[in-house]
């Protein structure tokens, strides 16, 4: 049988969650600069024994993001949602995601897909229009050339469009199938052209 991504793709109101990242390096830069990206005011806090240059310098304009300067304790996971573990530390990683299994939390741990219970996409964003891109944890780097790719072909006035739809659909009369229909009829021409 060939393989497949068995992911259930969710859009998360991240703004709404209390999240935590262990560790203060590179990694933990990526991942904490993907969340702010797409939600500006995420409550994050993030503990580490210490924290880079550079994730210092990206976070001064995100007053909202707790920066706990020790190692990871247990009830650093008290009163979270998510956690996502950035270290280099795989012993570390294996506490902290079974702790967050018997607390009910989703884990990520980067780079180490059989610890987690979630993946972080590759993301493309024009206006309103969000696609997310996984290849079930087996080539970031895939997912990150797909992304580029779609980024070209997407036009960026592309909010035109779907504010323009979003106000047909509202005035669309009939019940959900004739919408469906009438919407259906009214996208068929959307074609993205390079």
């Amino acid at each position: 049988m060939e393989a497949q991504n068995r992911l259930f793709p969710v859009f998360l109101k991240l703004e709404q969650l209390n999240v935590l990242v262990v560790g203060g390096g590179n990694v933990a830069l990526e991942k904490v600069s993907a969340m702010l990206r797409n939600a500006p005011a995420s409550k994050i806090s993030m503990v580490a024994p210490f924290f880079r240059e550079e994730l210092l310098a990206y976070l001064k304009d995100f007053s909202q993001v707790e920066l706990i300067h020790r190692a990871f304790e247990v009830q650093d996971l008290d009163g979270r949602d998510l956690v996502i573990c950035t270290t280099d530390r795989y012993d570390l990683h294996v506490e902290i995601s079974e702790l967050a299994k018997q607390r009910h939390l989703l884990c990520n741990v980067a780079d180490t897909p059989a610890l987690c219970d979630f993946y972080l996409g590759s993301i493309v964003q024009k206006g309103d229009l969000k696609i997310a891109i996984s290849t079930n944890g087996k080539s970031p780097t895939l997912a990150k050339r797909i992304r580029a790719f779609l980024e070209e072909v997407i036009p960026d006035d592309i909010q035109t469009s779907l504010d323009s739809l979003e106000v047909l659909r509202k005035e669309l009369k009939g019940d959900f199938d004739s919408k469906i229909k009438a919407l259906n009829e009214l996208t068929k021409g959307l074609i993205f052209k390079k």
